[in-house]
This record gives C-alpha cells, structure tokens and sequence, in this order.
C-alpha cells in the first residue's frame, strides 16, 4: 500500500490538463514581464544554454 499526502492529489485533473495549465501560467507571466519591461529567463534546446 502506498502512502498519499495532499501534495500528491490532483482532484483528478489530468497530466496533460496540468501542463496546459502550467504552459499558460508561463505565458502569462512572460506578458507581464514584458509589459513591466522586466527581464525573460529562457532557454535555447538547440545550443544547451540558458538566455
């Protein structure tokens, strides 16, 4: 039997509903950034660095 804690309860959201939500939290962040002038972390896949 495995134990649970409240962390680990999703109230039966997918994985795949939690990642579009987090997807969008991100974009909604980086609009903000932008509009307040603020720096943008991100990172580039094809030469492994963060810009």
């Amino acid at each position: 039997m495995s134990e649970r804690n409240e962390l680990d309860s999703t109230c039966g959201i997918s994985d795949e509903e939690l990642t579009e939500r987090f997807k969008e939290s991100i974009r909604i962040d980086q609009e903000i950034c932008k509009v307040k002038g603020l720096p943008i972390a991100g990172y580039d896949d094809e030469i492994n660095v963060h810009i």
